[in-house]
């Protein structure tokens, strides 16, 4: 990436705001609906194994669907591609949120989860078309602005909660406000497509598939590896706050509408960590800055468990988030970085598989939640920032100058 500061044109200025409204509505679809999922869980009757096993479709979708996007960015360009899953996105957000049975629930999570991870890849190709006309990385603080919108989607499902507002209803007005939204910021985003910016931010499984026969060398390999294990652990914990949260909360005697600030404190921890991660990053190194963040995780959260109570509880959550903040985002940093991969590899590679740590984590509490309880099921969100302090070293360390 050149580090070449260059003067952004008109153009590029509304496509900013445009990229950063559509990763606005891709952080408001889904949190609408999670602050919620107490509710439907009791609705379906689901014990904490089957709630698990149905939650987790959503990233099921993601994972099948993930490697198709760089095909569908390649013949309609990314604006277009993002803008038309987030609508989608919604559809089946607002289909899961209505199903009279687990089936019909997970098949709308399904939906979701596979439209989202298009949109996710869409909207990131899209906002390095927009980096490249300001020749300087304006990426993460899209990536701010999710967590901005994962806010305000919690924050309008507590409002929902407050008011009584039907489920069925508060979906359908989330899922029509951000399509609109998304439609609206389609017609500033750049004109056309941008083969180069557009093909070298994905590749597709054609391409995954040619580089993994091709060989790759056993310390790259392990590179890989660790880099995945990274960004599987960010995704566990925000999964954590996704799928628990709120039913942790409940369990503790919190009413249902503060039940949602723990998804809420989540994600909007992370969203301050984002927010300082680059210069972080830049003075003391990606290495130092996840272990530091792997250890405030393994206190805030182990504290939280330890001692539960309900303003303890939510400052956990708040901890982990903000811990977990720089590790997808150094992850893929990393990956790009990996010598002997086509450009584009390496990101796709952890983009796809970091996606199992939302498949995996669901189930897995679920169970253990089942057979003890759901403070023990939690008890994977220290356990994984031990497993972040311990890999980190994978990761680049402060680069001198």
């Amino acid at each position: 990436m050149t580090t070449t500061t260059t003067a952004p044109t008109r153009a590029d200025r509304r496509a900013r705001l445009a990229v950063a409204a559509l990763f606005l509505t891709n952080g408001a679809l889904f949190a609408n609906i999670l602050p919620r999922y107490p509710e439907i869980k009791e609705h379906l009757g689901l014990d904490n194994t089957v709630y698990g096993l149905a939650v987790a479709a959503f990233p099921v979708g993601a994972i099948v669907a993930g490697l198709a996007a760089a095909a569908l960015i390649r013949r309609f360009g990314s604006a277009k591609v993002a803008v038309f899953g987030t609508i989608l996105t919604g559809v089946g957000v607002l289909a899961a949120g209505l199903a009279p049975s687990v089936w019909l629930f997970a098949l709308g999570l399904f939906l979701g989860g596979a439209m989202d991870a298009i949109t996710d890849v869409g909207q990131n190709a899209h906002a390095l078309r927009v980096q490249r006309g300001y020749g300087r990385s304006i990426l993460n603080s899209f990536h701010a602005v999710w967590s901005i919108g994962a806010v305000l989607g919690g924050t309008m499902a507590a409002g929902a909660i407050a008011l009584r507002l039907p489920l069925g209803w508060h979906l359908a007005i989330s899922g029509v406000l951000f399509s609109v939204l998304s439609l609206v910021a389609l017609r500033f985003c750049l004109p056309g497509r941008d083969e180069a910016a557009d093909e070298d931010a994905v590749a597709d499984a054609e391409e995954v598939s040619t580089a993994v026969r091709r060989g790759i060398r056993p310390a790259v390999v392990w590179s890989l590896i660790g880099l995945v294990v990274i960004a599987v652990v960010g995704t566990v914990v925000e999964d954590a706050g996704n799928t628990w949260a709120t039913l942790y909360l409940s369990s503790l005697g919190a009413p249902a509408a503060l039940a949602a600030s723990g998804f809420i404190a989540l994600v909007g921890a992370q969203f301050i960590g984002r927010l300082l991660s680059d210069r972080l990053v830049d003075r003391f190194g990606q290495r130092a800055v996840a272990r530091v963040g792997g250890l405030i995780v393994v206190l805030g959260m182990g504290l939280a468990l330890a001692f539960p109570s309900v303003p303890g509880t939510i400052l956990g959550f708040a901890a982990a988030g903000f811990g977990v903040a720089p590790l997808v985002a150094g992850a893929m940093a990393g990956a790009d970085r990996l010598p002997g991969l086509r450009h584009g590899t390496g990101l796709t590679l952890v983009s796809w598989l970091m996606r199992l740590g939302f498949l995996l984590s669901p189930p897995v509490v679920g169970v253990l939640a089942d057979a003890t309880s759901l403070r023990v099921g939690l008890l994977v969100i220290p356990v994984v920032g031990v497993v972040v302090i311990l890999v980190a070293g994978v990761l680049r360390g402060r680069e001198r100058v």
